[in-house]
């Protein structure tokens, strides 16, 4: 995989993430008796799911150029960046069996570049 692939890659595992996170606060915001109004107008939602279809887009690409054994296992880092940003911008916790299974994702990630 080229330096400029695996940055390309990197962009949709980070846009994936942070579409997670614009998901959590449309979410939040939806009361629990909710109208199709709150579902259609939440800026929130609507920026999601633009992100989600960019990103989408943008991950096709990526399969096109990369073979999936060496593509897919970039999309393990989202379990590690999802938590984090939750942590930073929703306040939510982190777990130590997070950092532990984020750990054995990296080592994954990188055995899995290594045996190409």
């Amino acid at each position: 995989m080229t330096p400029a692939l695996a940055c390309i890659t990197i962009v949709c595992v980070l846009g994936i993430s942070l579409g997670q996170m614009l998901f959590k606060k449309a979410a939040l915001t939806i009361p629990e008796v909710a109208t199709w109004q709150h579902w259609v107008f939440n800026g929130w939602l609507i920026t999601a799911l633009a992100l989600y279809g960019a990103t989408t887009l943008a991950w096709i690409w990526v399969l096109r150029h990369a073979p999936l054994h060496l593509a897919y296992p970039f999309m393990g880092l989202a379990f590690l960046i999802v938590p984090t940003l939750g942590w930073l911008f929703l306040g939510e916790p982190i777990r130590w069996a997070t950092f532990v299974g984020g750990g054995l994702i990296l080592a994954g990630i990188a055995v899995a570049a290594q045996a190409s």
